[in-house]
């Protein structure tokens, strides 16, 4: 792919021809993209979300957040990360509410999740196991975020979004629970 072109705030994508240096991986984002470009016509959209929503959600493979829960192209924000985690999400939140301008926080966390169960200790250890101790020390300190119940998990995000002072009282906050195994959702009680 050559370097792109700056034109007007768009940018210009040259494709090569099939490169053998690409990964299969690679290789299919170049032929879905192409696709999906072909047929796509939502560049008019505004970067403010027309719904005024964020949804917090995991990284989790199983999870498709626009099929799951009803979101079309420019309708919502949606931040994910491993375990949902509104900690994580902070940074984002603030910029999608001060400068994007929503006004609702969905938090959804999910059964089966990876990051349940599991501790700051076992995955540096696990860092430290298979990256080395260099890489542990670079990540010195930092919280994994884990959580040991899931409905308990998504309450202290919920929580910890409503007292925070980043987050005005005016922006509603709600907990959710995505089952991966059947595709519901549904609401957390405070």
């Amino acid at each position: 792919m050559q370097n792109p072109t700056p034109d007007q705030g768009h940018l210009h994508i040259v494709r090569d021809q099939a490169n053998s240096n690409q990964t299969p991986n690679e290789q299919n984002l170049l032929k879905a993209n192409a696709k999906y470009a072909k047929h796509f016509h939502d560049g008019h959209l505004s970067h403010i979300p027309a719904k005024k929503y964020a949804i917090v959600t995991c990284m989790d493979c199983r999870i498709d957040p626009a099929a799951a829960f009803g979101i079309k192209n420019g309708d919502a924000h949606v931040i994910r990360n491993a375990g949902g985690s509104a900690r994580d999400a902070l940074r984002s939140l603030v910029i999608s509410e001060q400068l994007l301008q929503t006004t609702e926080v969905f938090v959804i966390k999910h059964t089966h999740c990876g990051m349940m169960g599991i501790t700051n200790e076992q995955i540096n250890a696990t860092v430290e196991k298979n990256l080395g101790a260099a890489a542990l020390a670079e990540l010195n300190g930092l919280d994994w975020l884990p959580f040991q119940n899931l409905e308990q998990g998504v309450k202290d995000d919920v929580a910890f979004l409503e007292a925070s002072k980043a987050i005005p009282d005016s922006v509603h906050v709600s907990g959710w629970v995505y089952d991966v195994e059947n595709g519901m959702v549904g609401p957390v009680k405070k």
